[in-house]
């Protein structure tokens, strides 16, 4: 099997797997291990196909049977002018929000800009006329089709009929485009012959459709499964509230793991949650059935590990047809409105309370152990601890972030906001500024050096613009310290770290401030950042506290040791 045919074989697969049953080719060369694939499928009974010679006339039966049949349809051309006679149908589909998917076969990337023939820039072709596009690289194994492939084609279809996922009125979809690059060989191999170009890492094996494990959308509530646990990240696209997702695993007896962002309760939640997932021995008697993820989940390598471990079944509840997979694992999206559901289940008691049991060892270990000052850990301890009831925090990207996912036990009710769509460290003192401006609630900011430079500019304010009551926390370390818990900063690339990942600036944050006329703080003690945390803000104040730039590997490393050692003791 060479990796053409295989990829053909799977992405059509995946169409007939979401859903389609009637495709649309108009013959090429380059698009030919699509047309095999599609033939194939028509033989085993499982689509209709129709072939007409000119893809203007292919594009708009492939409309009318869209149409008429309330489903995706995808057309099939080879590359260059081929896929431009698409626009007329493309065209249409979008003014009328009929799911037409454009699958475009093109040369492999290295050609484009060359001169090859047929060859032009397909990617972007239809500019906003399209709902959702994406291009696929040509594969260099048929090992590596597979999980992205399929989450890919599940994508498509989703946004070409986003009203049945969205809950949005009729027409919400429209035309998508999937262009696949093909190497050759384009023609299936001939029975008993092969190539070393065609071979896998260990040599001829027989090739086996790499598994289905994702589906593009569920329309019904989610399935009790008793052993669930839920891992809720950030819903800053969603208008449900954080608080819901937490009562209604409450309701059916699920344990929740929970980045720090939201209004809910944070006493519902597992406390230290990623912790817990850090010790394989206990974790691997305790597996959860399913995982299910809602809304976007960024920051623990371990949640990641987990979502990826064999057996589990992952779910994920999105506000938008834009679901969060980047492992390409999901077995089944649901909308977001399946936390209105005020049923209640019977819990595994049993299962349950291990989870639970082992949480409150876990909190009692980091209890005791307590970081020590000059640490971002330490800080996240006081900053949970200090902020009155009812304050939005606005959380910044690199280490406070994840010092905060990791140290944070909190039980009165806190709002905590972040940019989490790109994670960025730009812009967040203004944005931090725009949040203040527009609640009641107490407002403060934690940030890292870098970041509180990168847009120091947010506290440069004419006299007349409205100011709010602001306090941001900028936490000192000298530079770029996430870089330190990452592969740049082990110790043996200490050499190279410093000048271009560190990037020590050595400013005054005391003058900076001055020049602003912003207050500042130099916080040395944690009674000090205390102190200043705890004072309700009046005006912008920037409180400063000096982090040992080397503390952070170590710090984060000595917390997941004293869960794992608490783990391994229950």
């Amino acid at each position: 099997m060479n990796p053409s045919t295989a990829l053909a074989r799977v992405l059509v697969d995946e169409l007939i797997r979401g859903g389609v049953r009637e495709v649309v080719l108009a013959p090429g060369s380059r698009s030919a291990p699509l047309a095999y694939a599609v033939q194939q499928a028509e033989r085993e009974g499982r689509l209709r196909l129709h072939v007409r010679v000119d893809e203007r006339t292919a594009g708009f039966l492939a409309l009318g049977l869209a149409k008429g049949s309330h489903t995706p349809v995808p057309v099939i051309m080879t590359s260059g002018t081929a896929v431009a006679n698409l626009h007329p149908a493309v065209l249409e589909a979008h003014h009328t929000g009929v799911p037409l998917v454009v699958l475009s076969a093109d040369r492999p990337a290295e050609l484009r800009g060359t001169g090859a023939n047929q060859t032009t820039v397909q990617p972007g072709i239809f500019g906003a006329a399209v709902r959702w596009s994406a291009d696929l690289p040509a594969p260099e194994l048929v090992e590596s089709v597979g999980a992205f492939h399929r989450t890919t084609v599940c994508r498509a279809l989703a946004a070409a009929r986003a009203d049945l996922l969205s809950g949005a009125s009729a027409g919400a979809g429209g035309p998508v485009h999937l262009n696949v690059a093909f190497r050759d060989p384009l023609t299936p191999d001939l029975e008993g012959t092969t190539t070393l170009a065609h071979q896998g890492r260990d040599g001829e094996r027989p090739w086996v459709m790499p598994p289905a494990p994702s589906f593009p959308m569920s329309w019904g509530g989610v399935e009790h499964l008793p052993r669930t646990l839920v891992v809720l990240g950030d819903l800053a696209a969603s208008s449900l509230s954080s608080h819901y997702v937490v009562d209604w695993a409450d309701r059916h007896g699920y344990p929740v793991i929970a980045e720090p962002f939201g209004d809910h309760d944070r006493s519902m939640l597992m406390p230290h949650g990623p912790l817990l997932l850090t010790e394989p021995g206990w974790l691997a008697q305790k597996l959860p059935e399913r995982v299910l993820v809602v809304g976007r989940v960024t920051l623990s390598r371990a949640v990641a590990t987990l979502l990826r471990t064999e057996g589990i079944r992952v779910e994920v509840c999105t506000p938008t047809p834009d679901w969060a997979d980047p492992g390409h694992v999901a077995h089944a999206v649901h909308p977001i409105t399946v936390f209105t559901d005020t049923n209640e289940h019977e819990p595994d008691i049993e299962w349950l309370e291990a989870w639970h049991s082992a949480g409150s060892v876990v909190a009692q270990a980091v209890q005791d152990q307590r970081s020590p000052w000059g640490t971002g850990l330490a800080v996240a301890s006081v900053v949970a601890k200090a902020l009155p009831e009812g304050a939005q925090l606005f959380v910044g990207s690199s280490n406070p972030v994840r010092d905060l996912d990791l140290g944070m036990r909190r039980d009165s009710p806190i709002t905590v906001v972040a940019n989490r769509g790109l994670a960025g460290i730009d812009g967040c003192l203004s944005t931090a500024i725009g949040l203040a401006l527009t609640t009641d609630a107490p407002s403060y900011a934690w940030v890292g050096d870098l970041t509180f430079l990168h847009d120091s500019n947010a506290l440069a304010m004419g006299p007349d613009e409205p100011r709010p009551d602001l306090t941001v926390l900028v936490t000192n370390d000298g530079g770029g310290g996430i870089f330190r818990t990452l592969e740049h900063g082990a110790p043996e690339r200490s050499a190279d770290f410093g000048r271009i990942f560190a990037t020590p600036t050595g400013t005054d944050f005391e003058a900076l401030c001055r020049a602003h006329g912003i207050r500042h703080v130099l916080a040395e003690t944690r009674e000090a950042a205390a102190e200043a945390l705890s004072a309700p803000p009046d005006g912008i104040t920037v409180v400063e506290v000096p982090i040992d730039a080397e503390s952070h590997r170590g710090a984060h490393e000595r917390l997941r040791r004293i869960a794992r050692e608490a783990l391994i003791s229950t």
